[in-house]
């Protein structure tokens, strides 16, 4: 009986990972989407700023 409880415990412990995986992989799909219709909302309203370098102190600033 005690290989079989083993067998079952290895069974549960692969499913709950592959259950992780798939439901990481789904939220990274989504927060991907959502970055990418950002940006090209940005785009399309020519809200994308730019950096450009200070020549005095030679940090970046936003213009």
């Amino acid at each position: 009986m005690p290989p079989f409880v083993a067998f079952a415990g290895v069974l549960g412990g692969l499913a709950v990972v592959r259950w992780a995986y798939k439901t990481a992989v789904r939220i990274n799909q989504e927060l991907e989407e959502m970055r990418l219709s950002r940006v090209a909302e940005a785009a399309h309203m020519g809200n994308i700023q730019t950096l450009k370098r200070d020549p005095v102190t030679g940090a970046y600033r936003p213009g």
